[in-house]
């Protein structure tokens, strides 16, 4: 189960992962593929792409080999929007890693427990 932080209204919602993901990291830390963040809501991007604002974005993918998360708009673009010329797609993804910020460490402020 994810809680939003306790400075917000409470609300528990459950979002499914797969059990050989990685623990959420602390707030700050590296991304280590959780996919904590993205299951709980999408991003700017990931409302673009799943046409929602809540619940579990759409391009969200899990890597079984590496056994975690990664953004399909970064990962790969045509998998999520498959009318995706290749070129367009090499650009996108670079763009994509820009626009949810990749690498800047954990921003999901979330508490999480297993259920």
């Amino acid at each position: 189960m994810v809680h939003p932080p306790p400075a917000a209204p409470f609300v528990q919602r459950v979002i499914r992962l797969q059990l050989e993901a990685p623990p959420k990291p602390a707030v700050g830390q590296a991304c280590n593929g959780c996919g904590v963040c993205c299951a709980w809501a999408p991003c700017p991007l990931g409302m673009l792409v799943s046409g929602k604002r809540q619940g579990a974005c759409l391009a969200l993918q899990w890597q079984a080999d590496a056994g975690l998360y990664r953004c399909g708009m970064v990962a790969a673009p045509r998998q999520v929007l498959h009318w995706l010329p290749e070129p367009a797609a090499k650009l996108l993804s670079r763009l994509a890693r820009r626009w949810i910020s990749a690498a800047s460490g954990c921003d999901a402020d979330l508490a999480v427990s297993a259920t």
